[in-house]
């Protein structure tokens, strides 16, 4: 098992709280200048980004393509620092970190988001997203779709800047879960938030809530009976060593959403806006790419070290676990009401204008 400086997370906050706004002197200035112009930006600057994951994931090949491309945009004006996760605090601490500005960047998953921002715990429902992974990826980069979620962000000092797909959640547990009736009793970890829970209740297992660097020794102490996570993230933080079996169910993607602090974001100068808009526009696709070269690499190396056995549904056992998940939508607009009610309906007609334009033949997760 890999370890990580856990003990060292309110050292690490107490610094960047008292870093706040030290690097970025481009947001400081006087509003007395008599000249039209604003003072430009004092060069270099550090924009600070915090991830949900550990160097050698998704979030991390992420981060350092944009680095990369930010700092070769703007000749070295601006430099990023990232911080893996373990280095500033769980992924509720990193999600306040960057909407009090102590950090500029940051990922944000539905998966604990959604008891601040109840309409992204849309992504934590099951069989809702299409089957065809490359429908997803269009319809989660739509700017609509984008501007559906931007005032439910900006409300809790968010700029989101995009969503990323990082493949399908796998279920780990030590037997195999076929069938809903396999999960009764079983208790499960999700994510810290009761959206996240209520996927998992509805097929009679007892959800429990835990941060992800708590996962492994709570598997290994039994504390919980199985958790659920990208095929990557199984195999990275090794729960496959805690864990007899892997159920591919493919009942949703894991969809993390990049955010910003809205003021640090409002305050950058044109220029900034755009190397960081530009940087974002270029490494979707390598986002994109590296999940899925992740996913079957770490697949396969699981396969080949004989730990774990891997089940894949059928069509048929997966219709059970979309019956089973249907009431969970009615949970989740209930506690969204119009708003919720609104993004739903358009991101399933998202996915009939994809499928439908041509693009793919698969059917979606709500069965037409």
């Amino acid at each position: 098992m890999r370890h990580f400086p856990f003990r060292l997370w309110p050292v690490w906050v107490s610094l960047i709280l008292a870093l706040t706004g030290c690097s970025d002197s481009q947001n400081t200035g006087s509003g007395d200048n008599t000249a039209s112009a604003p003072e430009p930006p004092e060069y270099p600057v550090t924009w600070r980004f915090a991830l949900e994951e550990i160097e050698g994931s998704v979030q991390h090949a992420y981060a350092e393509a944009l680095k990369e491309r930010i700092e070769e945009r703007s000749d070295g004006k601006v430099e990023i620092d990232i911080f893996p996760y373990g280095s500033l605090g769980t992924s509720a601490q990193l999600t306040e970190l960057v909407r009090n500005g102590s950090v500029s960047l940051a990922f944000a998953s539905p998966g604990h988001l959604a008891n601040t921002i109840p309409e992204v715990g849309l992504f934590t429902l099951h069989y809702v997203l299409p089957d065809d992974a490359d429908v997803t990826r269009q319809v989660l980069a739509s700017p609509e779709l984008l501007d559906l979620f931007e005032q439910p962000y900006a409300q809790q000092s968010m700029q989101l800047l995009g969503f990323v797909p990082e493949g399908w959640m796998a279920w780990t547990a030590n037997k195999a879960l076929r069938t809903p009736d396999d999960f009764e009793g079983q208790r499960i970890r999700t994510m810290t938030s009761d959206m996240a829970e209520e996927a998992f209740r509805a097929y009679g297992a007892e959800p429990s809530q835990a941060p992800y660097s708590q996962v492994y020794s709570d598997l290994q102490l039994r504390k919980i009976d199985g958790q659920s996570n990208p095929v990557f993230a199984i195999e990275e933080m090794d729960f496959y060593e805690v864990q007899s079996t892997m159920t591919l169910a493919r009942p949703a993607q894991f969809v993390a959403s990049v955010v910003s602090n809205l003021d640090w974001y409002n305050a950058l100068s044109e220029n900034q806006q755009q190397w960081l808009d530009n940087g974002l526009n270029d490494v979707a696709q390598i986002a994109w790419e590296t999940q899925e070269e992740l996913n079957q690499t770490r697949l396969e190396k699981m396969l080949e070290e004989g730990h774990l056995e891997v089940v894949r549904l059928t069509d048929a056992e997966r219709e059970a676990f979309r019956q089973a998940s249907m009431p969970v939508r009615d949970i989740y607009l209930e506690r969204t009401g119009e708003s919720g009610q609104r993004i739903f309906e358009r991101l399933r007609q998202l996915i009939n204008d994809t499928e439908t334009g041509g693009q793919s033949s698969a059917g979606s997760g709500d069965g037409g």
